[in-house]
């Protein structure tokens, strides 16, 4: 099924970073085989006119003509409102999208967003004419209060960014789910394996932001195609919609009356 982020339409619903991969020719090997439409990438730590930052810019190039998909610039590594939105502004110019994925961290050990100046550099940027995909805790009130402001895509974490800790507050997720149900959410941070994404796909959120899952595995490409099965099959299972659960065990093969296919042995003797 397609993921709609401000009136793009993409044909999957995984969004993968570019950062941390063995080497560039593995980045793009393992974005390719993942499906995704969606790369991001960091102005502020990867410089595109300079140096490696240029060969990595070269490869992600590439990566877009062969998926017709998307550049994420994205604000990791500030602190500050201000400074999220000076970053924003440059990226703007140098990759030609308005779109940013907004980094606001107030934390420097678990890197957990700032909810004050998040919200502050949500407001600027919007304000200023772009698509913001705002990073986040898993906090209802956050979340509402950037829908408020104009967000129509809100990206809460799993868990801490690059713990691999998967989803630790399934509560919480599942509340922002039911309480926003006509924002795109996409699931960003802290998962570690692609049952982590099937859960929250099964949750109903609409997509998944990832790296270092696929980026530091064994094998990212092998990787990258797991997470892409994972994800189509936790959207079919919410589509299909689950079963609920139950307190007591119920047997799924019938003890009353007759068995089918005795009764079918009845009727064919009175036959």
């Amino acid at each position: 099924m397609s993921l709609n982020i401000y009136g793009e339409i993409l044909n999957s619903r995984l969004l993968i970073g570019s950062a941390l991969y063995p080497s560039p020719e593995i980045m793009k090997q393992a974005v390719l085989a993942s499906g995704s439409q969606v790369v991001t990438l960091s102005l502020k730590r990867q410089q595109p006119e300079q140096g490696s930052g240029q060969k990595i810019w070269q490869y992600i190039q590439d990566i877009m003509s062969k998926t017709q998909g998307f550049v994420l610039p994205n604000t990791a590594g500030c602190k500050t409102a201000n400074e999220a939105y000076t970053l924003s502004q440059m990226s703007r110019e140098i990759f030609n999208t308005n779109w940013i994925k907004l980094e606001v961290i107030g934390d420097d050990y678990n890197l957990q967003p700032d909810p004050i100046e998040l919200l502050k550099a949500t407001n600027m940027l919007i304000k200023d004419g772009f698509k913001v995909l705002p990073y986040c805790t898993d906090d209802l009130v956050i979340c509402q209060n950037l829908y408020d402001l104009g967000c129509e895509v809100i990206m809460p974490w799993a868990s801490p960014i690059g713990t691999g800790k998967g989803l630790i507050n399934p509560y919480n997720l599942e509340t922002i789910r039911h309480r926003l149900p006509n924002t795109t959410l996409i699931l960003d941070a802290g998962i570690g394996k692609p049952s982590d994404a099937c859960i929250a796909m099964e949750m109903g959120f609409d997509g998944i932001l990832l790296n270092s899952a696929v980026a530091l595995a064994d094998d990212p490409v092998g990787m990258a195609k797991a997470f892409c099965y994972a994800l189509n099959a936790g959207e079919l299972g919410f589509r299909a919609g689950l079963m609920q659960q139950q307190q007591t065990a119920h047997a799924s093969t019938p003890t009353l009356d007759t068995p089918f296919w005795h009764q079918n042995t009845k009727i064919s003797d009175n036959e």
